[in-house]
């Protein structure tokens, strides 16, 4: 209905929908405003609290203004953790810029792809990455202009790079432009593998993530209070935004770390009195192996977190003997959902091991047969979900966002079964995605990429089940007649092609592949024949 039926004039109306923004942009000021003393993040050195976050962040988005970035330009993220990334969180959200965190495993070709689909006019990369972004911008069709350097090592800004303690570190609070910055406007632009051989621009405005945010609140126990170790890579939105994110909206404390170091995330632990935990299910197994476990004091952890993959019954059994204060919450989803969708609760995670658990506060949760139609209880279909948290679609694509949203449900690609009392159970991809070690692998990527080896006459890309990745990428391949490939060109072909997450970690040989008799590739098949090569191999 238009401002005029309510008897309001343009003026009247604008003002009202300025005085009921909430944006990202606004969480952290108004955290500040209630808590400006408390400790906000720990990177390090650096301790700041929120009060001198949100002035840091008002420098970051004047500078970038100042660079001449408007509301819905494209700013990539390449980085690891550090509080510098989590400043331009804020910081273009402020500015209603749109985010592209991008992987920083991707090689130059990968990022390059990124960089041209998503019309990215600025970059920002960490000194130890520059030389791959040097790479990619060379390759790219319309380099970024604003260029921006975060000077991790100490090394000095080289080139056109611009450092950003410029933008980020100094004194004072110079307030940003009052940019008008919508429920549904987009803020990030999160590529994911999808299942394709090119990934997909996310796109996700406030409404998606501030909804998520609140049912990973209310599901996840997760309080004002909290003291949280982020390890796992924030270009994620399981680390960004079911944890960094939400203990901003909530003020409590972050502790930030570059990656997943047994060592450094238990010593963390211990320094820093830290409360709260997400990891992985390899991440989980790294701790429990690691010979500093049972002589670090962990006592003060409560809470603790892990999704990408199912947890191992045996792995709960001993997290609950060996940590027995601490309550233990399953998060599945994905980046579409921004990315929560269902919740395993720690009262059901030994009675339910192996759940994704039911649906969670803002979600609807469905599995249903190729007519969109429910299927019974019991019975495998596609996982499907109706919520606020679900993303607006992909970028630049109609047609794989049609078919995403066929029916008015966000259809996940995942195959599940779900109990009468909506516990879900995911048994499959439906496009054969491999998830190893938390990160996501579209097998056909990988296949296309194996196929650029001279020799390789067909080539299957699956997963198999590893002891500690969870799962492992693995390729069986036909070689050409009349041609030999051995498993060391295989690798060294990989790894000039594949981010190392993505390559094989085994190579089979074989005369052929199995296939229906319409000739699709039985991968269901490849995966029950080499489900023990992790254990041949140990």
């Amino acid at each position: 209905m238009s401002s005029a039926a309510y008897g309001f004039s343009e003026q009247t109306t604008a003002a009202i929908t300025r005085a009921r923004r909430h944006s990202i942009g606004d969480l952290l000021h108004r955290t500040a405003v209630r808590h400006p003393g408390k400790l906000a993040v720990v990177d390090g050195g650096h301790r700041w609290a929120f009060g001198e976050f949100d002035a840091a962040v008002n420098r970051c988005a004047a500078a970038l203004a100042g660079q001449g970035l408007v509301k819905g330009d494209r700013l990539a993220l390449l980085s690891h953790n550090c509080r510098q990334f989590v400043t331009l969180v804020f910081a273009t959200a402020r500015l209603g810029v749109v985010l592209v965190p991008i992987n920083f495993m991707l090689g130059p070709e990968e990022i390059t792809y990124i960089l041209d689909h998503s019309g990215a006019k600025a970059l920002v990369t960490e000194d130890a990455l520059a030389p791959t972004a040097d790479k990619a911008l060379a390759q790219s069709s319309e380099p970024a202009r604003v260029r921006g350097w975060i000077g991790l090592s100490g090394a000095a800004a080289t080139g056109d790079w611009v450092d950003t303690a410029a933008w980020i570190d100094g004194e004072g609070d110079p307030g940003v432009p009052d940019v008008h910055v919508g429920d549904d406007d987009p803020l990030r632009l999160m590529y994911t593998s999808g299942t394709e051989s090119r990934p997909k621009g996310v796109m996700l405005p406030s409404r998606s993530l501030v909804a998520q945010y609140l049912s990973c609140i209310v599901d996840g126990g997760m309080t004002h209070d909290d003291v949280e170790l982020h390890s796992l890579p924030m270009y994620h939105c399981a680390q960004l935004d079911c944890f960094f994110s939400v203990d901003v909206y909530l003020g409590a404390t972050s502790v930030i770390l570059p990656g997943p170091d047994p060592a450094t995330l238990l010593a963390t632990i211990e320094r820093e009195k830290v409360t709260k935990l997400f990891c992985p299910p390899t991440v989980w197994i790294s701790l429990l192996r690691h010979p500093d476990f049972d002589t670090t004091d962990l006592s003060s952890l409560r809470k603790g977190y892990y999704g990408a993959a199912a947890m191992p019954v045996e792995v709960l059994q001993e997290l609950s003997r060996r940590l027995p204060d601490v309550a233990l919450w399953n998060f599945y989803g994905q980046t579409e959902m921004s990315p929560l969708a269902t919740i395993l609760l720690p009262q059901e995670q030994i009675e339910r091991a192996g759940s994704a658990g039911r649906a969670s506060l803002n979600v609807e949760t469905r599995v249903v047969d190729d007519a969109g139609e429910e299927v019974p209880p019991g019975e495998i279909g596609e996982i499907v979900h109706r919520s606020p948290h679900a993303a607006l679609g992909y970028y630049r694509d109609e047609e794989k966002t049609a078919e995403a949203f066929a029916g008015g449900w966000f259809h996940s690609g995942d195959l599940g079964v779900m109990t009468e009392e909506g516990y879900l159970s995911v048994v499959d991809r439906k496009k054969d995605m491999i998830k190893t070690g938390g990160e996501n692998v579209a097998s056909r990527e990988v296949e296309e990429s194996l196929y650029l080896l001279e020799g390789v006459a067909e080539v299957a890309v699956f997963g198999v089940g590893h002891p500690h990745w969870i799962e492992a990428v693995t390729a069986v391949v036909v070689p050409k007649e009349g041609m030999t490939l051995t498993e060391d060109q295989v690798h060294a072909h990989a790894r000039e092609k594949l981010a190392g997450y993505k390559r094989p970690k085994y190579v089979v040989f074989a005369e052929a592949l199995p296939k229906n008799p319409s000739g699709k590739i039985l991968k269901r098949q490849l995966r029950t024949e080499h489900a023990g090569i992790a254990e041949r191999d140990a």
